[in-house]
């Protein structure tokens, strides 16, 4: 009997200053740490790397067989509703074994939502 092993990609948009990512290096880090018999890694979109392809690429070579993506964006712009569902395509094309799972959004997380709106009421002070 085989087991399958799984994946865990966040997936982020990118910036051209490296320093944009240490946020979501962070949060790799700590879902890592939570997230027992999963491979944890950061993909992005367009301007740094890994692309969200290589990474699978990298997992698949790994034997993995069953990824996770989450979108580690506010909302479900033109990003999450035509590029990320291209990638997902080609992905599945080249990868036809593969299970593929998107995660929605995080932003639209209703506990994310309350955490954001603790940090923004918080933020007033006093």
């Amino acid at each position: 009997m085989t087991t399958m092993r799984r994946g865990l990609i966040l997936f982020a948009h990118g910036a051209r200053a490296a320093s944009w990512a240490v946020p979501f290096e962070r949060l790799r880090d700590q879902t890592r740490e939570r997230v027992a018999g999963a491979v944890v890694e950061l993909a992005f979109l367009e301007l740094m790397t890994p692309s969200l392809p290589d990474t699978i690429d990298a997992m698949r070579a790994q034997g993995i067989d069953d990824i996770t993506v989450v979108p580690v964006f506010l909302g479900k712009g033109g990003h999450l509703l035509r590029d990320l569902p291209a990638l997902c395509d080609e992905v599945r094309a080249a990868h036809p074994a593969l299970t593929l799972n998107v995660a929605g959004a995080i932003g639209e997380d209703p506990g994310v939502q309350r955490a954001m709106t603790d940090y923004c009421v918080n933020s007033l002070g006093g």
